[in-house]
Formats: structure tokens, sequence, C-alpha cells
């Protein structure tokens, strides 16, 4: 009893308005706690604020909207909190009351305190970055990113003035220790009960992770309107964790699913057209032979999937004016793909799409999975047909798996060691400079076709990403000023690509594709607006290819059919995309497009959105306005947009009899 009259006597000559009766069911160290959850929730609500401010979205302060935010806000941050609070609860339960314990448990937990604290603070920084960058909260790019660390890092320390955020980050916190740390030694110093009520306070307290594990998922903000009110209601803490447990999500389980029979038969009828001859196997409606329409035209091929170039910042395409002029006149030479729109938001997607042509499922993109080999390519379709498949990368390969994918699906790869240090005039974390990226790829390509080979040559830039800088001189926008200048100069080096690429014999028998591998902003009106996810697409082939514009709705899932269409290379596809000049990119005309966690499919000016929990919505993709379920196009298009994802995911996974559709290179590329 002396213990406990003792601890009595604290917290009355405090003077705090508690009482005996409260210390002795919660002994005055457990108090500590509920200090350190104030602060964590202050914290979070400044964080949300800012975030709010920076987002600028003003339908986001309308009364209702912004009690939502801050209001569902609260909830997730106490789900966080939490877990938290875990080692706080075991350190309190552990380390005896005595005197000599209560120095102990002061010591402990107060060092503990300040390193949170200083966590506090670099999160709230993290998330400042990360928002700048996505939009978003946290998400699994940011589970990703932990693995890219070399990247990652040296992106914000050549895009951020890191030592000034640093220095803002040890002000923050320490200010936060100046204020908090005084009171929470005082509590976490005080009288902590006998081990029976401190067993069954910590009890109770670390039941609650259980139960927000358990009560707290998206419905709380999935009540609000928009994608970004959603985003700030959310917690940085909680939806890493969210995405560390879910970014490989089996769609079976969280996405609305068909009978198997009848999502394969509504994408065999999806894909067999007049020019097809579908293969006698009901378990794989993808497989299908692909009949050419002519003699094969035996060109040089070199892809240029060029870095975070949406249709917004290219003039021919409705963009803004005076940034590409090399692209416009390629547009003006060429065949113009006017209404492409890209998978996903990641380079990795776009990468996903153009080789594999395969929707973009929910979870890691095929690179990122550790069984990413063995699949069917753009490469090993033109292996099959004599071509040496090249990927040439600015970078280095080991980023977002690309040695590894590339390498082990039959692509030679080229990247950034290949080139001399004295011959780049310019690199970032990401990779040398476009024009450097450009000779390398010339260089390669020559050596090649000198020996009499045919060469399907990938090149993946890098120029366009942040921190935007290029060489000095090259044109009048500076160096290092934002995304305009980037596309600018990145264009710039595609113009310095085609003067340079003329001057050689192969010049005159190649086939130049230019498209963007994702846009720099998929976050809008809703989860998934098309106009942010439209690419450019131009096919830049003097005397071989006419020049055009093509409005037939398409997506970088077509890229590869539409391509081997125009060589009119037969051979037995396993693809998902269709050639968009072809009888079936007439009849069918969609597009597939995912943003995290939500996979779409457009079609017929309606947008489809697939979520977790079985969420189907469709909406007007001009408007965005939603459209009811009872309306006559919600079947169909919900049948159709299921068929593609289910199909995929379980080919994927290798659930299908008779072999899934993705086969070894070998079996997959026929000759002819």
């Amino acid at each position: 009893m002396k213990q406990v009259d003792e601890g009595t006597a604290l917290s009355v000559s405090s003077g705090r308005f508690d009482g005996a009766v409260i210390t002795r069911v919660i002994p005055e160290r457990y108090r500590s706690l509920l200090l350190l959850g104030l602060v964590f929730l202050a914290v979070n609500a400044l964080v949300r604020a800012g975030l709010l401010a920076f987002d600028g979205e003003l339908g986001n302060l309308a009364p209702g909207r912004l009690l939502g935010i801050f209001g569902f806000g609260v909830i997730y941050d106490l789900a966080a909190l939490s877990w938290l609070l875990i080692p706080f609860v075991l350190l309190a339960w552990a380390v005896p009351t005595g005197k000599l314990g209560r120095l102990v448990h002061g010591v402990l937990s107060t060092a503990l305190l300040t390193a949170v604290l200083i966590a506090m603070a670099f999160t709230a920084a993290s998330e400042g970055v990360f928002w700048n960058e996505f939009s978003s909260r946290f998400n699994f790019i940011a589970v990703d990113y932990l693995i890219y660390t070399r990247e990652v890092v040296g992106n914000i320390r050549q895009s951020y003035p890191l030592g000034l955020m640093l220095t803002g980050v040890g002000l923050s916190a320490a200010v936060l220790a100046w204020l908090v740390v005084p009171r929470f030694w005082r509590h976490a110093g005080a009288y902590g009960g006998g081990w029976r009520r401190r067993s069954l306070v910590s009890l109770g307290l670390l039941c609650l992770p259980v139960l927000s594990f358990m009560a707290v998922g998206d419905q709380f903000r999935e009540q609000l309107a928009t994608p970004s009110a959603r985003e700030l209601a959310g917690n940085g803490y909680y939806d890493f964790m969210r995405a560390f447990r879910s970014n490989d999500l089996d769609y079976r389980v969280f996405y609305r699913n068909l009978p198997l029979p009848q999502a394969q038969q509504i994408l065999r009828r999806e894909l067999v057209a007049d020019a097809i001859t579908p293969v006698a196997d009901l378990k794989d409606p993808v497989l299908r032979r692909i009949q050419p329409k002519g003699a094969r035209r035996e060109h040089n091929v070199v892809l240029v999937s060029m870095e975070s170039l949406g249709a917004d910042y290219v003039e021919s395409f409705g963009g803004r004016p005076g940034l590409t002029p090399n692209l416009d006149r390629l547009g003006r030479e060429g065949l113009v793909f006017n209404q492409l729109y890209a998978t996903g938001l990641r380079t990795v997607r776009g990468l996903e799409a153009l080789t594999l042509s395969i929707p973009p499922t929910p979870g890691h993109a095929v690179p990122m999975r550790k069984n990413n080999k063995g699949f069917q390519t753009l490469g090993g379709v033109l292996a099959g047909a004599g071509y040496e498949p090249l990927y040439i990368y600015g970078g280095y390969s080991q980023f977002d798996n690309m040695q590894d994918f590339f390498g082990g699906n039959g692509y030679t790869v080229i990247d950034r060691s290949a080139i001399p240090s004295e011959a780049i005039s310019h690199e970032t974390i990401w990779g040398v400079a476009d024009e450097d990226l450009f000779k390398l790829s010339v260089r390669e390509i020559d050596k090649r076709v000198a020996s009499g080979r045919k060469v399907f040559a990938h090149v993946m830039t890098t120029s366009n990403h942040r921190p935007f800088t290029f060489p000095d001189g090259r044109i009048d926008l500076r160096s290092g000023s934002g995304r305009d200048a980037a596309v600018k100069y990145s264009d710039w080096a595609i113009g310095q690509l085609v003067r340079e690429a003329s001057t050689y014999a192969w010049f005159h028998n190649t086939v130049f594709v230019f498209v963007a591998d994702h846009t720099s902003n998929g976050r809008g009106r809703t989860d998934l607006p098309p106009e942010n996810f439209r690419i450019p697409m131009i096919v830049y082939a003097p005397g071989i290819v006419q020049p055009g514009r093509v409005d037939l709705v398409g997506s970088q899932i077509d890229v590869a059919p539409t391509l081997l269409g125009m060589l009119n290379i037969g051979y037995t596809s396993h693809f998902f995309g269709h050639d968009l000049l072809g009888d079936d990119g007439v009849r069918h005309q969609r597009a597939l497009m995912a943003n995290y966690l939500t996979v779409g499919y457009m079609q017929d000016g309606v947008m489809v959105s697939l979520s977790p929990k079985q969420r189907v919505q469709l909406a007007d993709a001009q408007t965005g306005k939603m459209i009811p379920n009872n309306d006559p196009r919600a079947a169909g298009l919900t049948e159709e947009a299921i068929a593609y994802y289910q199909v995929a995911t379980e080919q994927l996974r290798g659930r299908l009899q008779n072999g899934g559709s993705f086969i070894s290179q070998a079996h997959a590329s026929s000759r002819h």
C-alpha cells in the first residue's frame, strides 16, 4: 500500500484532475503513453494540413469534405498509434516499479521517445517528398523503393536541398523534444503499479493493434468523394504497412470474379478476329495464331520508350506548345497513334505492357516478380524471326529488376556500365543524359547490322525524371528548372538521335517507334482519369511507313501486336493485346490502366474500375460522372473488364490446365 499511496500523492501534488482512483487503475507510468499519443496525433494532423495546402485542390476545403478528411484521418492515426505504442507498453510492463526500476524505465523510455520524435520529423518530411512525386500517401512504391536505396536517396539528394531538409528535420525533432521530454520524463519515472496491474493495463493496450487490424480498413476514407481527399485522410505509417502487406494482392480474393469458364469465353470472343486462327485449347483463351497480311518486311526496329512523357506535354497531341518540336515534326512525317493509353504510372508498368502485352494486374508488375522468366515477349517473337533483341538503358539495369527480367527473357542487356566516363556529357542518379544513351544505342545497333544481323533495340530514356537536369547549352531552358525543361531537352535528344542515325545506311531500313512509358500525373477527378494516362506514340520510317493518324482507342499492351502486324510477322500469340491496324483493333477499341490498387477498363466512353473488396464502379470517361449499375452498358463492360484481369492473373499464377499463356521463348516464337 505504501507504493500505491506514493503514486496517489504524486498525482495529487501535480495538480492534475485525476485523483487516487484513476491512479490506482492506470499507474502514473502509463500516462507517458497518453502524452506520446497526443503528440503523435498532433504531428500527423499538421502533416495532413500541410499536404492539404500543398495539394491545392479547393474542393477539399468544403466544410463537409474537410471534416471527413480530418475526422477519418484521426481513425487512421489512432490505428497507426496503436502499433507505435507496442515497445513502450512492453517496456512499461517489463521494468519493475521500485526506485531503481523507475529510473531505468524513465531513462529507457525517454531514449526511445527521442528516437521516435526524430523518426516522426523524418517521416513528415518524407511524406512531403513522396506526395510531391506521386500525389499519394506511402504505397507499395515506397515499399519497393526500400530495395533501391541508391537511386532513391540519390534522387532526393539531386532534386531537393537535402542539407536544408535534414537541418529542418533536426530542428523539428529538437523542438518536439524540448516541448515533450520534460513532461514525459516526469510520467515515465513515476510509479508503475504492481506486476498484476501492469499486466492487465499492458494487455489491454496490446489488444488495440489487434483491434485496429480487424476493424480499420478503407471503408472510412472510401466515403470521401475524391482520390485526393481519400489520400489526405490516410496516415503514412498505416498506409506503408498496408502496402507492405498487400503489394501482391491475389485478384481471386480481393477483386470481383466470374466463373472461370465464363471469363475465358468472354476473352476468347474479345481476341479472335478474321485475321486470327484460334488454337484448339479451350483452357487458354488467349492462345491464337496470327496470320501475316503479306510478305514479311525485313526491317530493323528501334523502340524508344520515353520517360514520363504524357500527351499533355506534346503539342501535336494537344499538349503544351513549344516543348516538343522534334516529336511534332516526326509525327507529321510518320504514323501517329492519337488515342493510346499507358497501363500504369511507373516505368516498370510501361515496360511490362510494351514487352509482354499483358494487363496491369494488381500488385507487382511482372518484371518485379520472382518468377519473371520464360514469357513470350516482343523481343522473343522477333528473335524467332531472325532479330537480335537488345534492351538499352541509360541507368544501371539492376534497378526495377531490369537486368534479371530482360536478360532472363532472351534480350541482350546494355546499360550505363557500357559507357566510359569520358563519353558522358551529364548524368543523374537515374542514368546518363538521353543524348549519351542514344549515341550508345546507335553504336550498338551499327555494330550488329555491320555483322549482317537484324536488330530490335528497346531503348529506355531517363532524362525526363526529377531532378530534371541535363547538359547546358542544348535548349533555351535552364537545366534543373522543372519538367518543362526536361521534356524539351528529351525532345532535343530525340532530334539528335534521328539526325545521327540518318547518317548510317541502316537508317533507311529501320522502323523507329517513339512511345511513352507512362505520364507524369495519374491522379485527378477519379481514381483513373483517362486523360492522365494518355501518351504519345509515333512510328517514324520514311519510305517504309506512310504518314497518317490513327484515332482508334488502344492500350500499351497493343503496341507489340501492332508492330508485329506492321512487319507482317506471323506467330502463335499469347499476347492479350491486339493489332490496332487490323480488324480486331477496329472492332474492340478499349484501354486498360491501373493506379496502385485500382485496375480499369475503358471502352465506348465508359471507365470500369475494379478495386479491392470486390468493388466495381462505372463512370463516364469524359466527365467522371458515376454510371448506375442498371445502365444497359454496365453488365457487358464489367464482365469484359473482369475477364481481362481475371484470366491474366490466373495465367500469371499458372493455374490454367494445359499450361499457362506464357511459355518458353523457343516454343513461343514461330519462324516462317
